[in-house]
């Protein structure tokens, strides 16, 4: 497998967020406020079917919570295959598009052809599981 650094280069920049697949979004915010953690964002993605929330964690990355909108979405399939859990790790690009162009030139799959709207209008793809040792790995263009 190809390492992460190599492939992306000088376009990632980080780590993000890790991602995890909950059942009751309000149940876990307050469980991680209940830890000292802070909610910084929270919103709902209809186009990706979820609820979601940023919970800040020292450092400048986070904890996103996902929830689904429906059973029949990605997170509500995940949950009950997987049950509640990491669902996706992402990290930080300068350029979606750059780094998806380098992701297929080292013969590594994507999720989507194009990107997708995410968090706060971050702009995202997701390299395929099976390209990843069996982790979903998200990649993330912050908003300007």
């Amino acid at each position: 497998m190809t390492a992460l650094r190599e492939v992306l280069g000088e376009t990632l920049l980080g780590f993000d967020h890790i991602g995890l697949a909950v059942r009751d979004i309000d149940h876990d915010i307050s469980m991680w406020e209940s830890l000292g953690l802070t909610l910084s964002h929270r919103e709902t993605n209809v186009e990706q079917g979820v609820d979601e929330a940023m919970v800040s964690v020292p450092g400048g990355s986070f904890i996103q919570l996902l929830a689904p909108l429906a059973q029949d979405t990605t997170i509500g399939r995940f949950l009950a295959k997987n049950g509640e859990g990491v669902q996706q790790m992402a990290f930080l690009v300068t350029d979606i598009t750059v780094a998806m162009d380098k992701v297929t030139a080292a013969g590594m799959r994507l999720i989507y052809e194009q990107p997708r709207v995410g968090t706060g209008g971050s702009r995202i793809n997701f390299i395929h599981p099976s390209d990843m040792g069996g982790l979903l790995v998200e990649l993330v263009e912050p908003v300007a």
